[in-house]
């Protein structure tokens, strides 16, 4: 039987490769996000290049009544869903404290934590009733240390580690693992998103140095995803080789 894979924020980055690199493997793929026209647009590349079978499911996991409507109402032959991927997820400004934007820390809040809960909870009783799943929380290592300006997003991460080591004491009675995986710098959207659409300021953030890419957090989700089901990895922090943690990068 083909395993499932539930991927939120499939449309770029982390989790338009991880959707590539399941899909690749043979895993039939449920690809949620924002961007209607990008997940079909990737629903059909997949099934025409791997052979699988693609769910697409657009909706915002800020939404609460969107997220449990998608879930509750999956096609019979779609809930025995074997990982959870919980990818949907952004940084939005980058301002001290005091200037830093309300409307950018409840967009955070929203999307970083109560969407990663919400999605998460919509999905439990599926895994509950098998007695078998794996959640995977992407964090950040904005989640181990807090840096300068980062203030509403390295909150957010924090609060991710913190639900991963929650949920992982909670679901054991249920066998299901709980993996949190933390990049540090990759070279995605991210910047890009943060700081609002200018190029200049986003294509700095990666100047002097190799990032991580897409495709190496993909790598690292399939691994973790794809160990014997006695061996769970906990908590991993993933970083380029110029990076340290969220203090120290050596750009040449």
């Amino acid at each position: 039987m083909k395993k499932i894979i539930l991927i939120t924020g499939a449309s770029s980055g982390f989790g338009e490769a991880s959707a590539y690199t399941f899909a690749k493997a043979g895993w039939d793929c449920i690809i949620t996000g924002r961007r209607k026209d990008r997940l079909e647009k990737l629903a059909t590349t997949l099934q025409t290049e791997f052979g699988v079978k693609i769910l697409v499911l657009p909706f915002d996991v800020q939404h609460k009544d969107a997220v449990f409507s998608a879930i509750e109402n999956l096609p019979e032959s779609w809930k025995a869903i074997d990982v959870l991927l919980n990818n949907a997820g952004l940084a939005l400004g980058r301002d001290s404290f005091e200037n830093a934007s309300l409307d950018d820390w409840d967009t955070m809040i929203d999307t970083n934590v109560k969407g990663l809960m919400y999605v998460s909870k919509a999905v439990l009783p599926l895994f509950i009733q098998r007695k078998k799943g794996h959640i995977i929380n992407i964090g950040s290592t904005a989640g181990k240390e807090v840096y300068k300006d980062g203030n509403g997003y390295c909150a957010t991460k924090h609060a991710v580690d913190a639900i991963s080591k929650a949920m992982r004491i909670d679901l054991l009675p249920y066998q299901i693992k709980v993996t949190a995986i933390h990049p540090g710098a990759a070279d995605t959207e991210f910047s890009l998103v943060r700081y609002k659409g200018d190029e200049d300021k986003a294509a700095k953030v990666y100047e002097g140095y190799k990032a991580l890419d897409a495709q190496d957090v993909a790598d690292i989700i399939f691994y973790a995803a794809t160990l014997p089901d006695h061996v769970c990895i906990n908590d991993l922090t993933v970083t380029c080789l110029s990076q340290a943690n969220s203090f120290y990068l050596h750009k040449e």
